[in-house]
Order: C-alpha cells, then sequence, then structure tokens
C-alpha cells in the first residue's frame, strides 16, 4: 500500500460554506480574517484507489482555510509555515509524498523551499497537469476540425510555469502560436527560446488576453489571474479553449453566451479502482480529480519518492514521462468536460457546426459590405 497526501484550499469565498456552512452567514473579510489563524485541517480520506498493476494507494487531504487572494497577498514565510504545518501533518499520518494544489504551488518558490523543510518529497503536480491539458486540447481541436498546422493558438499565461511547458510541448505539432503574459521582456525571452528550437514556428508576444484571443483557433488558458479574464465576446467561432487555471480565466457565461465555441476544463483525471472513494466533494463525479492531485498519485504508485515537479520551470522530458506513467497505472482523461460537466460527441458536433454557420453569417456580410 503506497501513500500520499495533498494540499487543498478554498478557491472562492463560496467554498468555505462547502466545510463550514455558518459562514455563508459572515461578511467575507470577516471570514477570511478569522480563518487566517486556523491551522491546516484533514479535509479528506481517499482509499480503494488501484493500479492496472496491482498497487493499492490511500491519501489524505490536508486543507488550509486560505483564499486565493490570501494567499497571493500574504508574505510567502507567513504561507510557508502554514505549508511546513501541512507538510508536518502528512507525515505524521504517513504520507510518502506531498502534492500541491491550486495556489499553493503558485506562492513562494513553487514548492523548493518546503520541500527543504520537509522529510517527504513534494511535486507541483504541474507536469502531468501539462501533458494532459495538451492532450486534451490536441484531441478537441481534432473533434471541431481545426487543422493543426493552419490554426491560430494562443497561449495565456505563457511564462509561468505550466504555460511554458505547454509552448514546448504543443510547439512541434503547430505553425503559429501568440504567447500571452503581462511582461513584455519575459514573453520576448520565451519568444526567442521557442524559435531557437523550433525554427518552423511563428511565436508572436501580446500582453492584451482579451485581444490576443480574438482569431485564436485555439486557446489553452493558464494564466495565473485570482478571476476571469476572457468574456464571450472576445472569441471566434469554432474555438477550442481550454482552461487549466484555478480559478478560471475564462468567464462562466461564455458557455451559455457563444454556443459557437467549445470551452474545456482542463486536466480532469478519472483514477483506477471499482472502489476509489476521493473523500471529498470536488464538484467532479467520482473517481474524478485535477491533474496536479493525480500526479501525486502516480509517483506514489510508481514509488518515485522524489521532488518531481518543483521550481519555476517545467521539464518537458518530465511531461513526458509522467503521462507514460499515468496511463501504466491507469489513469486518463476524463473525457471532455466544461465548467464539470460532460460533454459528448454529438454536442461537440452541434457546436462544430454552430460555429460554422455563424463564420458563413460573417463572410455574407463580408461580402455585402
Amino acid at each position: 500500500m503506497r501513500r500520499f497526501a495533498f494540499i487543498l484550499h478554498p478557491l472562492r469565498f463560496d467554498d468555505f460554506a462547502r466545510k463550514y456552512p455558518f459562514t455563508r452567514y459572515l461578511p467575507q473579510r470577516l471570514v477570511e480574517s478569522a480563518f487566517k489563524h486556523v491551522n491546516p485541517v484533514l479535509a479528506g480520506h481517499v482509499t480503494g484507489v488501484r493500479s492496472l498493476t496491482g498497487e493499492e494507494l490511500e491519501g489524505w487531504l490536508i486543507g488550509l482555510p486560505l483564499t486565493p487572494e490570501i494567499i497571493l497577498n500574504s508574505p510567502y514565510d507567513w504561507v510557508l509555515k502554514k505549508l511546513e504545518r501541512a507538510g508536518k501533518m502528512a507525515e505524521d499520518l504517513g504520507a510518502e509524498i506531498l502534492g500541491l494544489g491550486a495556489f499553493t504551488k503558485i506562492a513562494g518558490d513553487r514548492g523548493v523551499t518546503l520541500a527543504e523543510r520537509l522529510q517527504i518529497p513534494v511535486t507541483t503536480g504541474n507536469s502531468y497537469t501539462t501533458a494532459t491539458a495538451v492532450e486534451g486540447t490536441l484531441a478537441a481541436a481534432e473533434r471541431m476540425g481545426i487543422t493543426l498546422p493552419d490554426a491560430q493558438v494562443t497561449v495565456l499565461g505563457a511564462t509561468g510555469s505550466i504555460g511554458r511547458a505547454t509552448c514546448f510541448v504543443l510547439a512541434p505539432s503547430i505553425r503559429r502560436l501568440r504567447i500571452v503574459a503581462r511582461h513584455q521582456e519575459t514573453l520576448d525571452r520565451l519568444a526567442y527560446d521557442l524559435a531557437q528550437q523550433f525554427p518552423q514556428l511563428s511565436v508572436e508576444t501580446a500582453t492584451n488576453a482579451r485581444t490576443a484571443v480574438h482569431d485564436a483557433d485555439i486557446v489553452v488558458a493558464v494564466s495565473s489571474a485570482p478571476g476571469a479574464i476572457i468574456e464571450p465576446e472576445d472569441l471566434k467561432p469554432g474555438a477550442v479553449i481550454t482552461d487549466v487555471a484555478r480559478p478560471r480565466n475564462i468567464s462562466s457565461v461564455v458557455t451559455k453566451a457563444r454556443p459557437d465555441v467549445l470551452v474545456l476544463d482542463g486536466g480532469v483525471i478519472e483514477v483506477p479502482g471499482d472502489q476509489a472513494d476521493m473523500g471529498f466533494n470536488f464538484g467532479f463525479p467520482p473517481k474524478m480529480v485535477e491533474a496536479c492531485m493525480a500526479e501525486t498519485m502516480i509517483l506514489a504508485l510508481s514509488s518515485r519518492l522524489e521532488n518531481f515537479t518543483i521550481g519555476a520551470e517545467i521539464e518537458v522530458p518530465k511531461v513526458e514521462e509522467i503521462h507514460r506513467l499515468g496511463k501504466t497505472h491507469g489513469f486518463h482523461l476524463a473525457g471532455f468536460r466544461r465548467f464539470e460537466r460532460a460533454i459528448d460527441a454529438s454536442e461537440i458536433e452541434l457546436i462544430r457546426k454552430r460555429a460554422q454557420l455563424g463564420e458563413g453569417q460573417q463572410e455574407s456580410a463580408a461580402d455585402k459590405g
């Protein structure tokens, strides 16, 4: 039996009410301030996970009652102490490896110092997140009839760890890439590195996310912005958008206002084992978790008890390796999902037809003009 632990935290203020119902009646600032003084809590117990190899797994979910704003706006030394307490709890429970969820893997040096202070290894899960985001995006593009060499591909948050790795993993399959982030100097360095390794690739840079997606056939959103940065009117008919970010980069109204675009949840993974129980309501059906948590589970099952993905950069060979290990154990993408709801082939075909109709209307209007 292998054992792991995973740190999670509320992504929105409303998430407090899932664990502490009384908080829905209190002011947000009061709740956030009060919970800054609460120690990590045991949020769930994962049981019944069984690899295709026969290896079994259990784990513990450790909750930090801190919103993204608190984590990002507090001194990192203070956040690190919270993470260290959670890590010590994981060690006491018998975990062999610790995964960092959501904004706990963005804060500070992305797990490096925490790993130095613990007796068990740490991973952010970003390698498997990258692998499965690209896998799902390419599969969806094929379903939507998008020809990759002709497609305009845009990556939001391209200079972050997942964004950068996503660019390098996508690059061999595409010819046109637009990279988007806040700082032009960092974008220029990334564009240079991509051009050096992939001469066939045309790379553009942009700092305005909304205008950068207006002609994009494929969008991968991995920005660390604490809220939605793309609205319905920003998108091209027939576009495929994979939203890996948590909180989401894509507004929830997009799917209602734009039935001609395909928005996907990035990195929702089904774990192996008929009796697998995640021990927590993630908002997914049973046996499904985010890819970052799945990476921690895969490493534990593989006896790869090491600091696999930490720090600012993700190594492409590790993205490929964790993808292979996931398949070995029976982890796989949970089909196509958007906003926690499964979508089937018939729904995707309907989106594709609506997009074709919309593009035809635009061409007709342009001819008349």
